[in-house]
């Protein structure tokens, strides 16, 4: 994307989370990456009349091949930390999530900005003040609810215990003290009981496997009790790889906790697009998560909920065609949302 029109949009970006001229706003990068977004938020943070400062982190010293989430690369560095937690706003061009370093800016009501997806992701999915009223309308229904069901026609019949984790909602951008968000971003969720998660799962072909960023192939059944992962298994007739692929992954984090049942949503930006993997290299697939009326779980950590896993092993999985119910009230309904605030004004 040419640089001045990135520019444009991270001054569109940083206007909707109210930077202004009595702030101060860093980014954060490591290595050489995203020194085009560095340089577009510097831009846009100066036009809005704020302070700024670029910090880039050395680039990682060896990779493993796996997305081990919650490796800042601020560990070994507080008073990087330190100088992260004067700010008003962060953009983070290099993924904190589920990191201590993380917690702890935030804790000191620095408000963070997540912003790894391509440019031009950025630039189609800008968020809006209208998607953020309907992320808000789910977030408050998900927050009263106890108790979540999921179903599939392909034999997903799951129970999430709720009320024991708060609900989140992301909507893009980010204009209050200590909150995070991820640019691009439409989805609410929170965690089931670390023990109050039981049933099966069965991912169907085009279902999506990420950090693989990858469809399901062959159909998997997860079968879950008590809030942790049992049995993962191809279905009668099928090669099983997806499921084998799965298991692979998980074990090799030598942890246990790897099993464990993490954050559950659903998506609601009707822009996303579900066939996203095939136009867009890089990211993390963001889109995905998003797209409307996707119905998303994922396994691994839920420190970010204020849960006690902190393992690296990290999966976020958005299934197609699920129905979802709260409290016994249906919500989603085979990948349509059924409350009319949550829709997009005039319909997809």
């Amino acid at each position: 994307m040419d640089q001045n029109l990135f520019n444009e949009i991270c001054l569109k970006q940083l206007t909707l989370s109210g930077v202004n001229e009595d702030e101060t706003v860093a980014v954060l990068t490591r290595g050489e990456e995203r020194a085009e977004y560095a340089a577009a938020f510097m831009w846009a943070a100066q036009k809005l009349g704020a302070a700024t400062f670029h910090l880039r982190l050395p680039p990682p010293a060896s990779a493993s091949g796996a997305w081990a989430v919650g490796d800042s690369g601020l560990g070994a560095n507080p008073r990087a930390v330190e100088a992260l937690k004067s700010v008003d706003m962060l953009v983070d061009c290099t993924f904190l999530l589920f990191s201590p370093e993380q917690f702890a800016i935030q804790a000191a009501g620095t408000r963070i900005l997540t912003a790894v997806e391509p440019a031009p992701l950025l630039a189609r999915l800008m968020p809006t003040k209208e998607l953020r009223e309907r992320v808000e309308v789910g977030a408050e229904l998900l927050a009263k609810a106890r108790s979540m069901r999921i179903t599939s026609p392909h034999g997903t019949d799951v129970t999430y215990r709720l009320g024991v984790y708060p609900t989140m909602s992301e909507y893009g951008y980010t204009d209050q003290p200590g909150r995070w968000d991820h640019w691009p971003a439409a989805f609410v969720f929170t965690g089931g009981a670390d023990d109050g998660v039981d049933g099966k799962i069965v991912l169907a072909p085009g279902d999506v496997l990420l950090p693989f960023n990858t469809y399901v192939q062959t159909p998997v059944e997860i079968i879950v009790e008590a809030g942790f992962i049992r049995d993962i298994r191809g279905t009668a007739g099928t090669t099983g790889l997806d499921a084998d692929l799965l298991t692979s992954y998980i074990e090799s984090f030598d942890d246990p906790r790897g099993y464990g049942m993490s954050h559950v949503g659903w998506g609601l930006d009707e822009r996303a697009h579900w066939h996203g993997l095939t136009r867009f290299s890089g990211g993390m697939g963001m889109e995905l998560r998003s797209f409307y009326g996707n119905v998303m779980f994922s396994i691994g950590p839920n420190n970010e909920l204020g849960g006690p896993n902190d393992t690296a092993c990290h999966f976020d999985i958005p299934m197609r065609g699920c129905s979802l119910y709260l409290d016994d009230e249906l919500i989603v309904d085979a990948g349509e949302l059924t409350v009319p605030e949550m829709r997009p004004t005039g319909g997809r």
